[in-house]
């Protein structure tokens, strides 16, 4: 027996990335995923290499909160319940707050956290009625580590991170369990599309780099133990606590990490340029 033999995932963000990787993973395993992102056609070209039997597409905004229900709805309609849900999809604008559109602004705040949240409370009552389920949240280290230039994605991360909590504790006495992962940065096009790498801070690349697959793992561990958070790089994770924690200590690291990410991302830009 797979851990999820028979079990119904939803997966946002599913076309790409971290996404797309949870979805072979959930399937590798016994479950039934329903892929949702906006990009219709990769995530309908990822539903056909899984298998009609195992897999469907359901293109969605999850910015869309009728697309949301929708969603969930189809989710039912086709594989009959909703056992974990995966909130992934992510967007980021980064630059200084004060030249970030007001429309810009708030897309973040929908597709990281608003859509997180609505899509929790549509799947809860299903989850509550079979007496089990999972949502887990992908979160981000910037979310205990304030970034320059992307304090709107780190208020969404951090808003994420304890409405995830405050909702755990509301289902303690439940069997249905809400999980936080939360990576430091991750080899994906998110922030090494060469679209958008010039705008990454370097103290994005002052950390271990974790793969796509990596924390696809660590999705589906907390789907299966209902653990509350799991973070990687561990070390990392501790470090952006403590900065939080204590201030001055982040006043200490950030110069040096910073000096430790211009030469990284100088590197990366280098491979990359050949």
């Amino acid at each position: 027996m797979s851990r999820f033999d028979g079990k119904t995932v939803v997966i946002t963000g599913a076309s790409s990335g971290i996404g797309e990787s949870c979805a072979r993973k959930f399937v590798a395993e016994g479950a039934r995923v329903v892929l949702a992102a906006r990009s219709a056609e990769p995530l309908r070209r990822l539903a056909d290499e899984l298998g009609a039997d195992v897999a469907h597409a359901v293109p969605t905004d999850v910015s869309d909160l009728d697309a949301c229900g929708r969603l969930l709805e189809e989710a039912k309609s086709r594989f009959g319940t909703i056992d974990v849900l995966v909130n992934n999809a992510a967007r980021n604008s980064r630059g200084p707050l004060e030249e970030l559109p007001t429309d810009e602004m708030l897309q973040i705040l929908n597709v990281n956290l608003r859509a997180p949240m609505v899509l929790t409370r549509l799947a809860l009552p299903t989850m509550r009625a079979q007496d089990s389920g999972t949502v887990v949240n992908v979160a981000s280290l910037a979310g205990r580590f304030p970034l320059d230039d992307e304090a709107t994605y780190s208020t969404t991360k951090f808003g994420l991170r304890i409405f995830s909590f405050a909702v755990a504790e509301e289902l303690r006495n439940t069997n249905v369990r809400i999980c936080v992962v939360s990576p430091g940065p991750v080899e994906t096009g998110f922030i090494l599309d060469e679209s958008v790498v010039d705008t990454v801070p370097p103290l994005v690349f002052s950390q271990p780099m974790s793969t796509a697959d990596e924390i696809a793992d660590l999705v589906l561990a907390s789907a299966a133990d209902g653990r509350r958070e799991r973070t990687k790089p561990a070390l990392s994770g501790k470090i952006a606590t403590l900065t939080y924690l204590v201030p001055a200590v982040r006043k200490l690291l950030v110069p040096m990490l910073e000096r430790k990410g211009e030469r990284e991302k100088k590197k990366y830009l280098a491979r990359h340029s050949k």
